[in-house]
């Protein structure tokens, strides 16, 4: 069923990433103990100017005015978003946040999410 779903996944990639925190797609990923393939990438974009979650000091400003701009890439900032087709049909958007996980153990990597699911492809 389409929507927001939300969820942390588990990437599952066929080489290890040349780049921790530039990874491209996966071949895959794991949910809830199911894996899933990703038969091809769809649409891919990256959002590197995002304002900080609940407001902040640069709540509102225009994005003109948005300083992440010029730190496009920079470690800790932005997300990777791929629109992908999943070897059951389905079509979903999955990112990765490469903000840094808070927790001891979680270290300075950052977090794959399976976003929404847009629905069936063959409709």
């Amino acid at each position: 069923m389409p929507g927001f779903v939300g969820e942390e996944i588990e990437p599952v990639f066929e080489e290890a990433p040349a780049l921790e925190k530039k990874t491209g797609a996966p071949s895959g990923f794991r949910l809830r103990e199911r894996e899933y393939k990703i038969q091809r990438v769809v649409k891919e974009w990256h959002e590197y100017n995002q304002s900080r979650p609940g407001g902040g000091w640069d709540a509102g400003r225009p994005p003109y005015a948005m300083r992440g701009v010029r730190n496009r890439g920079s470690w800790g900032q932005g997300k990777d978003f791929y629109r992908v087709l999943l070897d059951d049909g389905r079509l979903v958007d999955i990112y990765y946040d490469r903000r840094p996980k808070s927790g001891g153990d979680k270290g300075r990597k950052g977090r794959w999410v399976l976003f929404r699911e847009i629905g069936d492809a063959q409709r």
